[in-house]
């Protein structure tokens, strides 16, 4: 139980304490969604348990590669992000948004929408990158005029146990975008898997929320070593990072390079596949597919990702704006790092570099970007 206050609002749990932890969340009446070992990857699940976290595990990513390795010992969290991100479960990419019952020849029909999730989710181990991708979609589904129903029904009662990054992949850029590796909001409480001096997790607490749930766990108050060897953790993962972009004047960078070769580069190699956006924490795009039921009458209507690599996404009376693969991945690279500023005062890009790690052909964006920066003038110029 929590005792004595500490002078920072810091808290020690063993080892062990994870399995409190969880079984708190889950008590609590949560729908626990963490990291697992699953095919291959550490994927994002529906856990009970903390056995089923992934106990000394890592991650080796590049460009197009992904692979599974055993650690020399039983660390939790000593792995960068996978493949999935936690818009999977904020924004899931399939949702049911109303369904319509009774043929129009027996009166109006009725509308039925479909109830909110029966449990308010927890999201445990959230990287810091993460969670400014998700500050990024709250932006963007309940900053308007128009709020994205099912997205503020899944966010509004979400707890958030996030982790600070110690080991970053070898796609991860975070420290140039500004957004981790350490934890700075956005969460209920934020755990450091701390290795020096025995393995332990300092608690960071985030929220009222997290402060009533830290009451029902084995916790210590951090001493004075105990924050400094959770900052040394993020301090040395800052250093180890596995790419890094110039992030000034991108925006401008961008606009004056419309024309660039590179992005006829890109285009010979790119399939369009859509995998960075798939792959992406903050992409949000959708279509609207229509069901019919001719037997009774009824009709749905479901909400489902898009992408704008999609020859379909750019569509208007007459055909696609962007048949082109270079058109079509110029407007994501431009989007993502560009006029994104201009709709919601910010980067799409949050650096976890997952639009790296699976893309099927190995195509960098901070490669690509600094392309673009290193011969920045060159096409007006030739052009004048």
């Amino acid at each position: 139980m929590v005792s004595d206050t500490p002078t920072r609002d810091a808290w020690v749990l063993g080892p062990e304490g994870l399995a409190a932890l969880m079984e708190a969340l889950v008590d609590a009446g949560y729908r626990v969604v963490g990291p697992t070992v699953r095919d291959g990857a550490i994927v994002l699940d529906d856990i009970t348990s903390a056995k089923e976290l992934p106990h000394g595990w890592t991650t080796e990513q590049e460009a197009a590669t992904y692979r599974l390795e055993r650690r020399g010992d039983e660390q939790v969290f000593g792995w960068a992000v996978g493949p999935h991100s936690w818009k999977k479960e904020l924004f899931p990419s399939r949702v049911r948004l109303f369904r319509s019952a009774g043929a129009a020849s027996a009166g109006a029909p009725t509308i039925e929408e479909d109830p909110p999730p029966a449990k308010p989710l927890a999201l445990f181990g959230a990287r810091s990158c993460d969670l400014h991708a998700i500050a990024v979609q709250d932006r963007v589904f309940l900053g308007g005029p128009y709020v994205e129903r099912d997205y503020a029904q899944r966010r509004r009662d979400a707890f958030v146990v996030a982790v600070n990054c110690g080991v970053p992949g070898g796609t991860c850029f975070c420290v140039s975008m500004g957004t981790g590796p350490r934890s700075e909001g956005g969460y209920d409480l934020a755990l450091t898997e701390v290795l020096e001096g025995g393995r332990r997790y300092l608690v960071e607490v985030g929220s009222e929320r997290g402060r009533e749930l830290l009451e029902a766990l084995p916790v210590q108050p951090a001493t004075d070593e105990d924050v400094s060897a959770s900052l040394r953790v993020t301090d040395e993962a800052a250093r180890r990072m596995g790419r890094e972009l110039d992030t000034v004047g991108l925006p401008e960078l961008l606009a004056r390079n419309r024309e660039h070769p590179r992005f006829e580069d890109v285009a010979e190699r790119c399939l369009t596949c859509g995998n960075c956006v798939l792959a992406c924490p903050t992409c949000f795009c959708s279509s609207v597919e229509e069901v019919n039921d001719l037997t009774d009458g009824s009709a749905e209507r479901w909400r489902v990702w898009d992408t704008c690599f999609s020859i379909d996404h750019s569509y208007i009376h007459g055909g696609s704006i962007r048949r082109s693969a270079h058109s079509r991945y110029r407007q994501w690279l431009t989007h993502k790092f560009g006029t994104w500023f201009d709709q919601f005062g910010t980067s799409g890009c949050v650096g976890c570099g997952r639009c790296i790690t699976w893309c099927p052909v190995g195509i960098d964006v901070t490669e690509e970007l600094a392309a673009i920066r290193a011969s920045d003038g060159e096409v007006e110029r030739a052009n004048a």
